[in-house]
């Protein structure tokens, strides 16, 4: 039996082709495109790019000043449940930030670390607030926290720029280094 080389090609290539373009279709129309209009139709984005893979969906957003990043989380959870199936969601935010509110994250980044060392996550509100109080420069940014069981949220804004900062509940533990 002799096997004709263009129609094995052909056929070969056809195959791969449908093969690899079913999976980019699947891809762009079952998972991404049903979980973007979810997080755009979410009031705060501005733009967002999503990125899925085997083990997590990264959202790239662009958010307005003010938006609440836990209702977001809850929210794209809750409605894209079957898009991410098990995956982690990760967020990476946008940041559109001033020097001024980057200034006051600096100022404010020892009492939050020590809260998030002791677990004492009540305590970030206070420290921010106070931070305020002692700091005219300060006055006019606002600060928001929230949480839940994942992560800590911490939102400042001026009103025009915003900066969003998500820290992880449960921290990453150092393991044992080969060479130590």
């Amino acid at each position: 039996m002799k096997l004709r080389l263009v129609p094995v090609l052909i056929t070969s290539l056809l195959s791969a082709m449908l093969l690899f373009g079913g999976f980019f279709l699947y891809r762009q129309f079952a998972l991404q495109e049903p979980l973007q209009k979810i997080v755009t139709g979410f009031e705060g984005v501005n733009t967002s790019h999503i990125s899925i893979n085997r083990d997590e969906v990264t959202l790239k957003l662009d958010l307005q000043p003010g938006t609440n990043l836990r209702d977001l989380v809850s929210y794209v959870s809750k409605e894209g449940k079957s898009v991410i199936e098990g995956r982690k969601l990760k967020l990476d935010v946008e940041q559109n930030s001033s020097e001024l509110l980057d200034d006051y994250w600096d100022k404010a980044m020892f009492s939050v670390a020590e809260a998030m060392e002791s677990r004492k996550y009540t305590i970030i509100p206070t420290e921010l607030d106070r931070l305020k109080q002692q700091n005219t420069e300060f006055k006019d940014v606002i600060a928001s926290t929230d949480i839940d069981d994942n992560n800590v949220y911490v939102s400042l804004s001026n009103g025009k720029e915003s900066k969003f900062i998500i820290l992880p509940r449960k921290p990453a533990t150092l393991g044992v280094w080969n060479n130590a």
